[in-house]
């Protein structure tokens, strides 16, 4: 990528605003000194440069080359290669390029060894890698593939967060009061967020279902919405919400919602969307395609104080 293709990336983030509910998402390719490829999606680019001057401090974490101030702001520098396991030793510099990000709150800087462009791709076009191992498979949240045939590796940044800052304690939450023959249903395709989730829902006492992608989840949505037809019943009478993942493989969250929502079986059961991408633009996205509340990841007050009263009414 030119410096200045990198110069007019933020241009290019900024008219990603029509993406919501075409289930479309752009990916940043780069790579880490081999000849594989890796994605990152373009919601979570802030910007792109030249890898400036690196403060060394002590006690880092892991991975952490240092910090830099970055607009007055001090953020710090993650070296990707050190976490994700390529098929070859990598060749020559593999930090020469910075890759400013801003998801769940932080802001931090990868170190990669080139950009090369952004690619637009349909979510369905985009996969879970056919196994979840543990390790360095699990940094991997999706596949896809470009038109010569080359492998994506798309990388589930938030794993790699949590890995250098250690995943939050949930703390005690006030338990919520509903029927014991109720629940709800969840969908993430991040295996620390779907932790998150399941650690924060075991605090507040709620029973849930749960997908690890936006199709798998719109597939057992159906099955219990028919089940209810079946039965002769309200869904909405045991399904009291819906949490959904905004950028999720197969399918995205903004299109699930447009399901859920134009689905009359659905209706009154709420629909929140939980998400890294925190900007004002990807609320009023969430807002456009009908969701009940957005709620950004990951603090568990918020999230628990956020579902409660929704799962109350």
């Amino acid at each position: 990528m030119s410096k200045s293709e990198q110069t007019n990336l933020l241009d290019t983030v900024d008219a990603r605003t029509k993406l919501a509910g075409s289930n479309k998402m752009e990916i940043l390719l780069f790579t880490l000194g081999t000849r594989e490829i890796f994605g990152i999606n373009v919601f979570k680019v802030r910007e792109v440069s030249q890898t400036p001057k690196i403060t060394k401090t002590p006690n880092m974490p892991h991975g952490v080359e240092g910090v830099l101030s970055l607009r007055g702001n001090i953020i710090p520098v993650i070296a990707l290669a050190r976490f994700v396991a390529t098929q070859e030793m990598p060749t020559g510099d593999t930090t020469s390029t910075m890759i400013v990000t801003e998801f769940s709150k932080h802001t931090q800087a990868f170190l990669v060894h080139d950009v090369d462009r952004i690619i637009r791709v349909d979510w369905d076009k985009v996969r879970a890698p056919e196994t979840m191992l543990a390790g360095n498979q699990a940094l991997i949240t999706a596949i896809t593939e470009l038109p010569d045939g080359k492998l994506v590796s798309i990388l589930d940044v938030e794993q790699i967060l949590a890995t250098v800052i250690g995943e939050p304690v949930i703390p005690d939450l006030p338990t919520s009061h509903i029927s014991p023959e109720t629940f709800m249903f969840f969908v993430d395709d991040s295996l620390v967020a779907r932790k998150e989730i399941v650690s924060v829902l075991d605090k507040i006492g709620v029973k849930y279902h749960q997908a690890n992608n936006g199709k798998e989840a719109w597939d057992k949505l159906q099955n219990l919405a028919n089940r209810a037809v079946h039965d002769g019943e309200y869904l909405k009478d045991k399904l009291k919400l819906i949490l959904v993942d905004a950028e999720m493989p197969e399918m995205d969250g903004y299109v699930l919602t447009k399901h859920i929502k134009s689905d009359h079986r659905f209706q009154g059961i709420p629909v929140v969307m939980h998400s890294s991408l925190s900007s004002n633009a990807n609320r009023a996205m969430g807002a456009s395609v009908g969701v009940d509340a957005y709620v950004a990841k990951f603090d568990p007050f918020i999230l628990a104080d956020t579902l409660s009263p929704l799962l109350a009414n």
